[in-house]
């Protein structure tokens, strides 16, 4: 990903066709060494394709990424308050069901650190 974000920064800063060198020296001044195999992979994917297009179409894969943690919501406005409701109930109920457990796997050891 290093290598990706360095091609298209030196082709931001107007190199369109960046070097392994290039882009190791930008590494460098991160602290980033750079895996040759992988910086290879990067340039010989990225030759003579403009950055824009590159970025566009980036753009659109991750829109099609589902995002985790998110509530299914149905199309009526007045049923997501309800299942935002209910999802925080849920939380709560496994934060406690957590808490109980450290609970009885202290009282399961049979002593304490500070005993």
């Amino acid at each position: 990903m290093c290598n990706v974000a360095s091609s298209l920064q030196a082709a931001l800063r107007g190199n369109s066709s960046p070097s392994s060198k290039d882009i190791k020296k930008i590494l460098d001044s991160m602290g980033i060494e750079a895996d040759d195999d992988r910086l290879n992979k990067v340039i010989n994917e990225l030759h003579g394709k403009n950055t824009e297009d590159v970025t566009a179409q980036g753009i659109g894969k991750l829109a099609r990424v589902p995002a985790g943690g998110a509530v299914a919501v149905s199309a009526a406005p007045d049923s997501a308050a309800p299942a935002a409701g209910s999802a925080s109930t849920a939380a709560q109920e496994k934060k406690d069901e957590k808490k109980e457990e450290s609970e009885e796997s202290e009282d399961d050891m049979g002593f304490g650190l500070f005993d």
